[in-house]
């Protein structure tokens, strides 16, 4: 068996082909631009403040609930565990939107998005343990290209059924459950990696060691080192525990020693926060402007759009030279400025649904390609396996604060805002995070012209670029 996995391992072919697949299938999900009208319309019957403050909210809550532990344990289970529940959980989801019907069987239903959420960093993270390093650039991409394909084509898919063919949204919902029955059977096939990030490693050598003196020492002190109390295994066990949570502790604090991935990984977390929601409820703006019984909804078109054209910009920006470690700071505030005007001009006050979809479009393309840029200027001058750590733990900070503002703006127990004054608050939310930026911009901006000869910017850039890395 070690030997096949070896093999496996060695041909970083298999599992990357096996990854993309899942990966490919479990988002080729038709019914996705379309979930909140599926949720309104005649088979759930459904009204949209029930789907506002009731059923959505629970994703966040049990997605937030859920990632620590399960991020935790995705290195010690070794990747592959996590991803085959992640595929279940999305099935399970469908299964429970096609078989139930009313409010708590919907909000379990939410809760095993929740699960397929919280996986969502196994996925990244798997491929770097069963990969030689000189391929972690190339099967990277791979890996997120084949996501974005698989969420354009399925909302391609969708559309052109819903418009040309008249398809009901129940069989848009078929169609995604086969898909993500397909990507869960493709995970079941995929290759144990034999190392992880932090624990497997150290417990393989500590393995061999043990080993090796059980080899040199005589017959009666082998048998004297099995017989181990119960005790001292619990003890083991527990240090074993807290030198790992030191461990990831000193890893995460020499990722963020950079104030410039500090920064990075501030908007990454704030901007993520804000998109999530508006990802979230943003089919309920479009439900309230026209509602889907009366209007031939496009719902399916704006997200592929907006995703494919996302995609491309993301892929773009690597041919752009551009100084990020001096103007990145300027394109957040530039870029989160453009985001606020999308929300505010076309999605709330125009009241127009093209119009809507239109910001929709600009405001999705535009995170895509910032959230490309800032993961870049963190993977860098970070090992990948810093990268995957910080990756979950942005994400965890994205999800808190996301969080907060579920309970404030939407939950019962909060504001309950209606969706319209929901978007004004997010609109808002992200003309701080643009506030924020051009400040940080401006004080690095400004001194540096004010020093007058471009040998000192030249020095200051150089400078603030060796303090950027990481050794």
């Amino acid at each position: 068996m070690a030997g096949c996995c070896k093999q496996y391992t060695d041909n970083w072919k298999y599992p990357t082909i096996l990854l993309c697949l899942f990966g490919f299938f479990v988002n080729l999900r038709a019914v996705e631009p379309f979930f909140a009208a599926y949720l309104i319309g005649p088979h759930h019957n459904l009204t949209a403040e029930q789907v506002s403050a009731s059923v959505f909210p629970v994703w966040t809550y049990s997605n937030l609930a859920l990632l620590l532990p399960v991020f935790l344990l995705t290195d010690y289970l070794r990747y592959k565990p996590v991803i085959i529940l992640q595929g279940l959980g999305m099935v399970i989801s469908l299964l429970l939107s096609l078989l139930t019907h009313g409010v708590p069987a919907m909000q379990v239903m939410e809760f095993f998005y929740g699960i397929f959420s919280a996986c969502d960093p196994a996925y990244y993270a798997y491929i770097y343990s069963v990969v030689d390093i000189a391929h972690y650039q190339k099967v990277t991409g791979y890996c997120r290209s084949i996501t974005l394909v698989g969420v354009a084509l399925g909302a391609v898919i969708g559309q052109l059924l819903v418009s040309l063919a008249g398809i009901s949204l129940v069989y848009l919902n078929v169609i995604s459950l086969t898909s993500t029955s397909v990507a869960f059977l493709c995970s079941l096939f995929l290759p144990l990696p034999s190392r992880t990030m932090f624990v497997h490693r150290k417990m393989a050598g500590d393995t061999t060691n043990i080993l090796s003196k059980e080899m040199e020492s005589p017959h009666s002190e082998q048998i004297q080192s099995v017989t181990i109390t119960e005790t001292e295994n619990k003890s083991k066990c527990s240090n074993q525990c807290l030198q790992l949570l030191w461990r990831l502790g000193k890893e995460m604090k020499d990722c963020y020693s950079s104030m410039q991935i500090l920064y990075w990984s501030l908007w990454w977390a704030f901007a993520t926060a804000g998109y999530s929601q508006i990802i979230n409820y943003v089919q309920l703006l479009w439900e309230h402007i026209e509602p889907s019984q009366k209007f031939a909804m496009y719902n399916g078109g704006a997200e592929a759009i907006s995703t494919l054209l996302g995609a491309v910009l993301s892929f773009l920006v690597g041919y752009v030279k551009v100084n990020w470690d001096v103007f990145g700071e300027l394109a957040l505030t530039i870029f989160s400025a453009i985001d606020a005007g999308a929300i505010f001009i076309f999605m709330v006050y125009s009241r127009n649904i093209w119009m809507c979809y239109a910001g929709f479009i600009i405001f999705k393309s535009c995170y895509m390609l910032l959230i490309t840029i800032a993961t870049y200027q963190v993977a860098v001058n970070l090992s990948m396996e810093r990268y995957a750590l910080l990756f979950g733990f942005n994400t965890f900070v994205a999800l808190v604060l996301q969080t907060i503002l579920t309970l404030i703006v939407v939950d019962p127990r909060g504001l309950a805002l209606d969706i319209v004054t929901q978007f004004i608050v997010y609109g808002s939310y992200f003309i701080v995070i643009a506030g924020i930026f051009f400040v940080r911009s401006m004080y690095l901006l400004i001194p540096l012209y004010c020093k007058g000869p471009v040998n000192q910017l030249q020095s200051a850039i150089k400078a603030k670029t060796h303090h950027y890395g990481i050794n």
